[in-house]
């Protein structure tokens, strides 16, 4: 188990998710749940031995509805000339085509609405498909 504030936090958030799907029962199997961070986290360590804020964030689905197994992410490396701006890693997805594609393939959204209403003047991100079991 991991030491430290992150890990703390990251337990606290295992747990509240193990009491979700207990308390959903079979429900679960109709169930996804997106946990998305805030931001990223820079590459190198700062003076106190932490991370700055940074770029690349990270997005968790789970429930028994999720097409899972699998990690889906364009990895672009730690190198210093792969890193955003020289400090962070760089994104590669945008995080609303993984929640267009959990809002129509699991909610039956339509795309329209997700590019106009949900997400207002994204029709260039297009949703991320076959995240959600058919």
């Amino acid at each position: 188990s991991g030491q430290g504030q992150l890990a703390t936090r990251l337990g606290a958030l295992d747990g509240a998710l193990r009491i979700l799907r207990e308390q959903l029962g079979a429900t679960w199997q109709q169930t996804a749940v997106l946990v998305v961070t805030e931001f990223g986290r820079t590459a190198a360590t700062n003076g106190t031995r932490g991370t700055d804020h940074g770029t690349g964030a990270a997005a968790f689905l789970l429930g028994g509805a999720v097409a899972g197994g699998r990690v889906v992410a364009d990895w672009p490396g730690l190198s210093a000339a792969s890193l955003h701006e020289g400090r962070d890693l760089r994104p590669t997805t945008d995080l609303r085509s993984v929640m267009k594609g959990v809002l129509a393939d699991h909610l039956g959204i339509a795309s329209g609405a997700l590019d106009s209403e949900v997400f207002p003047q994204s029709g260039s991100v297009k949703a991320l498909r076959g995240l959600i079991r058919a």
